[in-house]
């Protein structure tokens, strides 16, 4: 076979051709959005869920083939795992500093958001927290850190006025792992059960990495509770379940907050009766109610079999927020686009979400969930 010879015209032709996809491909800006939150640990199953709510959405916004300030957008995870520890989500949050990020999903707790939070104001790079729910959060007013649920006292005070008004209890035992999430969200409920009239029997606490709390529910267990309250996380919450029950405890009402109320809770209590004596509170409605909720739930179900938890949506809805004030500003770069952050009017898949000047919800909902035969269920 005869070598192709190309003609002067037809070579000027292909180098041409060769220069616009070269044109095509610088044109193209990669993005990077970074999740950061525990995907190890005790907790790392409801890190991996917000985890995989900011790669659904990515993944859905380059299906877009966006255009941001005349170049094409492609965006890119950078995930970090802080370990639930206060000192890796420093460490986290400096190096997505020097990796000059667009932006932060994270992190999961308060006890990690708090101290993380003044680094990224200080570096100029926002981040959206789908879970940390304590009100020192936002107290700074940063206009880097926004929240995406309701905090603390909405939803302390929500589980205290359920408990009086709804089950008319008297005496509660209260529990708390010592983090910045778990004593700020039982001072609150402690406070709003005292105004209800409510007697609190006990006050304990414990830490986010025990599994034995036998002698704390011993000695809860003489107080003649009517009800117990637990700040913290679902896997202190899980052996707590179990224990109470080896303790003749298991028809004590149990309360607890967002950080407990997850998917996995009956598989971590041993699906033990006391399950369900559970009311956790959510800070949002449950995605079987949110506009578009079971539309999305399909979606991620499709791409992260069984792994949904509870803040996904959150996590997703936080993407895109931060891509919709980019596009608003027609730059990816924070120092351009971290204005339009307070003007947020974006209609998620968890809510019509709006920003206070101190980075909190306009609108807040709280959602009382039980558990009916070891499933998660919304009272409201």
């Amino acid at each position: 076979m005869k070598p192709t010879i190309l003609s002067p015209i037809g070579a000027a032709i292909a180098c041409l051709g060769f220069a616009a996809t070269a044109t095509q491909a610088q044109d193209v800006q990669t993005v990077k959005i970074a999740h950061a939150g525990p995907t190890s640990g005790g907790i790392a199953h409801i890190g991996k869920d917000t985890e995989n709510g900011v790669r659904l959405a990515l993944d859905e916004l380059n299906a877009q083939n966006l255009t941001i300030g005349g170049k094409k957008i492609k965006f890119e995870i950078a995930a970090e795992d802080d370990a639930g520890d206060p000192k890796q989500a420093t460490a986290v949050a400096q190096k997505l500093c020097d990796q000059k990020v667009a932006g932060v999903i994270g992190h999961l707790q308060s006890g990690t958001t708090i101290p993380a939070a003044g680094i990224y104001n200080k570096c100029g790079i926002p981040h959206i927290t789908t879970a940390a729910t304590n009100p020192d959060v936002t107290k700074p007013g940063y206009n880097t850190t926004y929240r995406l649920i309701a905090n603390d006292n909405a939803l302390g005070a929500a589980l205290a006025i359920y408990a009086a008004d709804a089950l008319k209890l008297k005496n509660v035992a209260v529990i708390d792992d010592r983090t910045a999430y778990g004593q700020g969200l039982a001072d609150v409920f402690k406070e709003t059960a005292k105004q209800k009239g409510m007697t609190v029997v006990a006050s304990e606490f414990t830490t986010d990495k025990a599994t034995d709390f036998m002698a704390i529910l011993t000695n809860i267990r003489g107080k003649k509770p009517d009800a117990i309250f637990y700040g913290g996380l679902d896997s202190q919450s899980g052996p707590m379940l179990r224990q109470l029950e080896q303790l003749g405890l298991g028809n004590v009402k149990f309360f607890s907050g967002d950080g407990s109320c997850t998917e996995k809770l009956p598989e971590l209590a041993g699906k033990v009766a006391s399950v369900a004596n559970v009311t956790c509170a959510t800070g949002g409605i449950s995605v079987e109610k949110m506009a578009g909720g079971q539309d999305w739930k399909k979606r991620y179900d499709a791409k992260f079999p069984g792994a949904f938890q509870i803040y996904s949506p959150y996590a997703y809805d936080a993407t895109m927020v931060l891509v919709d004030a980019m596009k608003r500003a027609g730059s990816v770069d924070p120092k351009v686009y971290v204005p339009e952050l307070r003007k947020t009017n974006y209609k998620g898949v968890t809510a019509q979400i709006q920003f206070t000047d101190k980075g909190e919800l306009t609108k807040p909902a709280v959602t009382l969930n039980a558990y009916k035969n070891n499933a998660r269920t919304p009272l409201n």
